[in-house]
């Protein structure tokens, strides 16, 4: 059986990870490993991308020739480029029908894989000692806070812990980011509104681009 004190640093770790990344980021992230496998939506994926393509490649064709000077091939290639259109579209709203499914069940197992299980330890073992530190090491008052809520006097809660491995985490990812500054003398990734994502403790951010056929 792994420490517990290990399961809560993971727990924390996995939570610094979907926050600083993004939860939208990641769905997105799955949903595109999920359709790389015989699942369901796959075949639909494929000749969704292959039916986007078509569309693009025609659409170039169609911006090269002029309905003035050659009337019969432009019209021909806007027939064929809104069929292709039409085909695309609607490949693309059943997979959007599935990805809302998809996301939905992603979204509920990740939290209860993360903040479920975090909340579920906490209450279990609120009154269970993860270490004791040495007698006297430290002041009554001091031994008193970090056994905060239920842990026995001379201990460190649960709950302790976890914010101490949160924040231990925090201060790593900053300093990871800040020789990555450093080293390679580029900005850190940052998301939507300009935040380091690196940085963001809470939130999840979303980058979110103009769609183009």
């Amino acid at each position: 059986m792994p420490s517990l004190l290990l399961v809560v640093f993971t727990l924390q770790f996995l939570l610094h990870v979907v926050n600083t990344v993004g939860a939208t980021t990641l769905n997105d992230l799955l949903w595109i490993l999920y359709n790389k496998f015989p699942t369901p939506t796959s075949s639909s994926a494929q000749k969704a991308q292959k039916s986007k393509r078509e569309v693009v490649r025609l659409k170039r064709e169609l911006g090269a020739v002029s309905p003035q000077d050659d009337f019969a091939r432009w019209a021909k290639l806007q027939r064929q480029h809104d069929k292709a259109l039409n085909d695309f579209q609607k490949l693309e709203a059943s997979l959007r029908t599935h990805q809302t499914t998809f996301t939905t069940t992603i979204s509920t197992l990740r939290w209860l894989g993360t903040q479920g299980l975090r909340f579920l330890l906490q209450m279990w073992f609120a009154k269970s000692p993860m270490f004791w530190l040495p007698a006297g090491w430290v002041p009554y008052y001091v031994e008193w806070i970090l056994s905060f809520p239920r842990a026995p006097v001379g201990s460190v809660s649960i709950n302790v812990w976890g914010i101490a491995c949160a924040s231990m985490i925090v201060l790593v990812g900053e300093a990871l980011a800040a020789t990555y500054v450093l080293v390679t003398k580029k900005p850190v990734p940052t998301a939507e509104k300009g935040e380091p994502m690196a940085f963001m403790a809470e939130g999840k951010p979303r980058v979110e681009g103009k769609k183009e056929l």
